[in-house]
């Protein structure tokens, strides 16, 4: 009724007094709903991908011999706020036994480990175990201790060692397992593997792990992934399927992958999960972390000297909606950018996007690869790449700037 008044309005030219309004705060709410089904959809939603973790890798059989202190150091992260007020009073006065694989199930029942879901028994069991995203795109603020804390959803947890996890699986043979483990943290490889339902499948090898993203600041965007193969919801719909082993359906004819399964139990989540990734802002960078004179200079050499604002244009620092259509990415050949076409080469496009820079403090080591350890390295590849020429004193203004956005 709502929409056939609204499209009656418009053909008058007249809208009643206050509907208007009553619309937008209408449409308001129903986003807000959306954010909050995509929240809980990004925390703690495993798409039924239990398929893999549990009846392939069998990781279930092995979590439980895994203790707190061995967790929190491959990178897993703890919610302070799904503990109750007994267990962090035992954990301040130092009564937990984070030596003790019961406790790392016990934190599973409680479903305070960030992106990781477990089912435990009443025997204290734990029978089935599933990931969510949140396991790779969120990390918590250490307010409590190291790897414990409140959640910080958006953000790429470079202390996570996928590789070093999956290897823990008893269903994969050695050659496999000595494979994930030179991912090493906040690495990971889309495209050496997929999962089908039943097996999992060869993709590309050797293995080429990239750095795991930060998902935060991609409103307006657009083509958010690496090398652009499709805008936000398709990347769900890839990890949440052939990746995370979720019950769903994905099918893309330009990189050979076709996964159907019935019910699908991603696709439908897909909406909602896009409007929360899309409401998660990019932190601003802590009070004196950055020379804030120098990062004024930087501003300029950004702008003007390294060219910078070439590719990474206002607003949101990518030239990858600039081409002559927002439904085709604008994407920049390996060799244009200096880096190595390997990767792309294994994606639907063969080709890099501009990355956009917001929050980029938080986030090192930087490009796809991780091969720039932290932002005088990037500066430092363009300076080397375009013949830029600049000053050690533009340099470190530069990357002052960086530092800010």
């Amino acid at each position: 009724m709502v929409f056939v008044v609204a499209m009656a309005s418009a053909i008058s030219g007249f809208t009643p007094a206050g509907e208007g309004q009553q619309n937008a705060a209408g449409a308001e709410g129903h986003r807000d709903a959306l954010r909050r089904e995509g929240q809980q959809i990004f925390r703690f939603d495993t798409f039924g991908d239990e398929q893999l973790w549990t009846n392939v890798l069998r990781m279930h059989e092995v979590i439980p011999t895994v203790n707190p202190a061995t967790a929190l150091a491959v990178g897993l992260k703890v919610d302070v706020d799904a503990l109750p007020a007994g267990v962090i009073a035992a954990l301040r006065a130092g009564q937990v036994d984070l030596t003790n694989p019961a406790v790392t199930v016990e934190l599973l029942r409680l479903n305070a480990v960030v992106g990781v879901k477990g089912t435990v028994n009443d025997a204290g069991q734990l029978t089935k175990v599933g990931i969510t995203c949140a396991l790779c795109h969120s990390s918590v603020d250490n307010s409590f201790a190291p790897g414990i804390g409140k959640r910080l959803d958006g953000w790429a947890n470079t202390d996570l060692n996928v590789g070093a996890i999956v290897a823990l699986s008893p269903a994969l043979d050695e050659a496999t397992k000595a494979e994930f483990n030179m991912w090493g943290p906040g690495k990971y490889d889309p495209r050496h593997h997929a999962f089908d339902g039943t097996n999992i499948i060869p993709l590309n090898s050797p293995s080429l792990p990239i750095v795991i993203p930060p998902i935060y600041g991609l409103k307006g965007v657009g083509f958010e992934t690496y090398t652009a193969d499709g805008p936000i919801s398709y990347w769900n719909s890839y990890v949440g399927v052939g990746q995370m082993g979720g019950h769903g359906t994905f099918m893309d004819s330009r990189i050979g992958l076709s996964i159907k399964q019935t019910p699908d139990l991603v696709t439908p989540k897909l909406p909602a999960l896009l409007e929360y990734q899309l409401s998660l802002r990019a932190p601003d960078a802590p009070a004196g972390s950055f020379d804030e004179a120098a990062a004024r200079r930087g501003k300029r050499v950004f702008r003007n000297d390294a060219r910078c604002a070439t590719c990474h244009q206002s607003p949101n620092f990518t030239d990858v909606l600039s081409g002559p259509g927002r439904s085709v990415p604008f994407l920049h050949d390996p060799a244009e950018v200096g880096m190595d076409p390997a990767y792309a080469a294994r994606t639907a496009t063969g080709k890099y996007r501009t990355t956009p820079l917001r929050g980029l403090l938080q986030h090192a080591p930087y490009f796809h690869d991780g091969s720039a350890p932290d932002l005088l390295a990037v500066v430092n590849h363009y300076d080397q790449l375009f013949g830029l020429k600049l000053t050690a004193a533009q340099k470190a203004d530069l990357v002052e700037y960086l530092k800010s956005l």
